[in-house]
């Protein structure tokens, strides 16, 4: 079977409407192609933005978006519906990703999974700090702080999760992701005053 992801078929107006499920429905039926690049044009932008904020490069995060295409292609069939399939393909954009960071840099301590304990007795950080930070200082910011803190602030703050799909996605409880999220708030506002005390 021969997947074109660089031309991907055209498709009229019905399919084009159809929910993610279906298609991969008749995708597993049938194996046709068109099928299968109705999903990558659904989601490869939203794949290659994800690679480029993470991976930082933007040839990696192109070969990294193919790699990740071919890693839903082999697995589709696995996928349960249990979450959402966006949900489903950010878990496997966000992992490859980490891991390919985590083989640059041979550290086995960054992973998503990773929690310390460093700042649980800080008080509540409000959302309000973060959203309202200069875009500048922002991107500074989150350059700075451990990856699994950049990771799941990008998760509730650019991609708009749920706490719930965010669980999903780490296979974490909500409380679990809740605590993740206040300590990497916490980390997040840790490191801004550090960079930019004198403002």
């Amino acid at each position: 079977m021969y997947i074109n992801l660089l031309n991907p078929a055209l498709t009229d107006k019905k399919t084009t409407k159809m929910s993610d499920e279906d298609i991969i429905v008749l995708f597993l039926e049938t194996q046709k192609g068109q099928y299968f690049d109705m999903l990558y044009n659904r989601y490869s932008g939203k794949v290659y933005g994800k690679c480029i904020s993470l991976l930082k490069n933007e040839e990696k995060a192109a070969d990294a978006m193919q790699d990740i295409f071919v890693k839903i292609l082999l697995n589709l069939s696995k996928f349960s519906g249990k979450s959402r399939f966006s949900t489903w393909i950010y878990s496997i954009t966000y992992n490859y990703c980490i891991d390919t960071i985590r083989k640059k840099k041979k550290d086995p301590l960054v992973t998503v999974d990773d929690l310390t304990n460093q700042y649980d007795k800080e008080a509540e950080i409000d959302d309000s700090f973060i959203l309202e930070t200069n875009v500048k200082r922002l991107k500074i910011i989150l350059d700075e702080i451990p990856l699994k803190d950049k990771t799941i602030l990008l998760m509730k703050y650019q991609d708009e999760m749920s706490i719930k799909e965010i669980g999903q996605l780490l296979d974490k409880s909500e409380s679990a992701i809740k605590m993740k999220i206040k300590r990497a708030k916490q980390k997040f506002k840790k490191t801004y005053y550090e960079i930019y005390k004198e403002s």
